[in-house]
């Protein structure tokens, strides 16, 4: 299996909280994320599939930048991710719920190829991958 791997940056926004927890819940869930603060991030979103003889790509590289900046970057970049994205309404803003945002804006977008990652790196030590719905356990 080939993989391509598409890296992009944006910056964006967030804060932690839960309005069904007392202060001191989330205080405890959350620490000083509770705080609105903001990350440089890196997201990487990789597609396999078949090669194209023609071209010899898996993938248009022109195509997937488009998708990818029209899909997700023009939204999340210099916004507050859970006030801005209607899809964060209820949900926390975290890389675990963002890569399964970021997989639904483009998953059905690919004009060849299939998405095979999303990776979102938040800080130089955390990052999250998401291999798709289709992955995730039965439960």
């Amino acid at each position: 299996m080939i993989i391509l791997n598409k890296v992009f940056y944006f910056c964006a926004a967030h804060r932690y909280g839960n309005s069904d927890l007392s202060d001191v819940e989330n205080q405890a869930a959350f620490g000083d994320d509770l705080r609105l603060h903001g990350h440089n991030y890196e997201l990487t979103v990789s597609v396999t599939g078949e090669i194209n003889p023609d071209t010899g790509f898996i993938v248009d590289l022109g195509h997937l930048k488009k998708v990818v900046q029209e899909q997700v970057i023009q939204h999340v970049d210099h916004a507050q991710i859970e006030q801005d994205i209607p899809w964060f309404a209820g949900k926390q803003p975290s890389t675990e719920n963002m890569v399964m945002w970021i997989w639904e804006q483009l998953s059905a977008q690919l004009k060849a190829g299939q998405l095979h990652r999303i990776r979102l790196q938040e800080t130089p030590t955390i990052y999250t991958d998401y291999h798709g719905p289709q992955a995730l356990p039965e439960g």
